[in-house]
């Protein structure tokens, strides 16, 4: 039933039979969360043999370190060989960290702010008119980091392939405030799309009036993959440094989705002037990364086709669960007229887009039934959806049967708030 589409006396009376309706669901008295996208307890039982490792006295790496001891900066090199091939960044110029690349965009953000890049040196400065690209939508977490940092964030529209590069382009080359760029390259965080060959392409080679300006590569999702089609985008760092910015690319990622979520290991891949700047500032803080569990790590995975081989473990747990929400979004909604959402093909999220002016409302009158979303203005800079559509949904983390009962309550909510939004404000026909 297509609800625009629906007179006043017959929108009133199907909104007084969804509040019945709604009413006895949130009667149920319910609490499930869809917030977060977190591994469940399933998923991170696959790794439960790196509590295991490296056991006692195994402690050496390949080449001798004793990793129970300080140093090593750059991180072990028998686990950043084998995440080399997957991020797309040479052996030599990647560095194995802590356990959140998050943390590493921390560090770079913050030693950019406070003391300038490589090769220009010059402080971005904190609240002085440094300003980032936000493709939308986007990972609220990227954007935090900016607000922290007194950062201004320019919305940039998010397509099929990627950023509108049109809009990117002519922002780039006439503002010399704007410092860099957020892209989650590879099944977007939370759209789940690809950037498509050309967009990596014109990123790498676009002019830039900043000439310390910085693509921030978050490749949080490069084996996260729910077919068995291994998607792949275009070598940032190899284009960018053939185009002669080698130093633009910052590239992100981590096991944190692969192995341990709060006890995995990240990584930052760059330029060889970049990752020494990184690293000379680490050493400013610490006397190295945790050895021992990158070493179990390298234990654990082994190789490439090893992270693969796990992660198809993951995708036979994530796969009916993303299976679900469409066929109950498609059952219950796909003739509404007032909701569309995305069917990615990897990654953790599915972007739900409502009816205009409602997103806000639709995350109330879950929350009222016992369903945790993430707020509605969260993959949009400073919390604000100007038009107040998108909603981000993480099924990763419950089991079906409450996942299955959290998407019952969501449709009700939407069609619910798509009813009062037409009857107090009815859209143009």
């Amino acid at each position: 039933m297509t609800l625009t589409h629906l007179c006043t006396s017959e929108l009133t009376q199907h909104r007084d039979e969804l509040r019945r309706a709604y009413a006895a669901f949130q009667a149920r008295g319910l609490a499930l969360d869809l917030t977060r996208g977190k591994p469940s307890a399933e998923q991170l039982d696959l790794s439960e043999p790196l509590l295991e490792l490296p056991g006692a006295g195994k402690y050496l790496a390949d080449d001798g370190t004793d990793t129970r001891n300080y140093g090593g900066l750059r991180g072990l090199v028998e686990l950043r060989t084998i995440f080399s091939d997957l991020l797309e960044v040479p052996v030599e110029q990647l560095i194995a960290f802590g356990n959140s690349s998050l943390e590493l965009m921390h560090e770079c953000l913050v030693h950019a702010v406070l003391f300038g890049v490589p090769r220009v040196g010059k402080p971005w400065g904190m609240g002085t008119g440094t300003a980032f690209l936000c493709p939308v939508p986007g990972y609220d977490r990227h954007f935090a980091l900016c607000e922290k940092l007194g950062i201004e964030m320019i919305t940039v529209p998010l397509n099929e392939t990627g950023p509108d590069m049109a809009e990117v382009e002519r922002l780039v080359a006439g503002d010399a405030r704007i410092k860099g760029i957020w892209c989650v390259p590879k099944y977007s965080n939370p759209s789940g799309i690809r950037y498509s060959a050309e967009t990596v392409g014109r990123l790498a080679q676009m002019p830039t009036a900043a000439a310390d300006f910085r693509i921030f590569w978050d490749n949080a999702y490069t084996v996260h993959h729910l077919t068995e089609v291994r998607h792949e985008v275009a070598d940032i760092l190899r284009l960018a440094t053939a185009a002669g910015h080698a130093d633009r690319p910052f590239v992100f990622g981590s096991t944190s989705k692969i192995t341990l979520a709060g006890g995995g290991v990240a990584f930052y891949g760059a330029s060889p002037a970049n990752v020494d700047w990184l690293v000379g500032h680490l050493g400013k803080r610490t006397v190295g990364p945790d050895k021992v569990n990158q070493l179990r790590h390298a234990l654990f995975l082994q190789t490439p086709a090893g992270v693969h081989a796990h992660m198809a473990r993951h995708r036979a747990l994530l796969k009916p669960k993303f299976d679900l929400v469409q066929r109950r979004l498609a059952d219950q909604l796909g003739d509404s007229g007032v909701a569309t959402w995305t069917v990615p093909e990897g990654g953790y999220f599915v972007t739900l887009t409502v009816l205009e002016g409602t997103a806000s409302r639709v995350v109330e009158l879950a929350a009222d039934a016992g369903i945790a979303l993430t707020p509605a203005g969260a993959p949009f800079p400073y919390g604000r959806d100007p038009e107040d559509r998108v909603i981000r949904l993480a099924p990763s983390y419950p089991p079906l049967a409450e996942l299955a009962e959290a998407l019952d309550g969501l449709v009700l909510s939407i069609k619910l708030a798509a009813v009062e939004r037409l009857l107090d404000a009815p859209l143009p026909q």
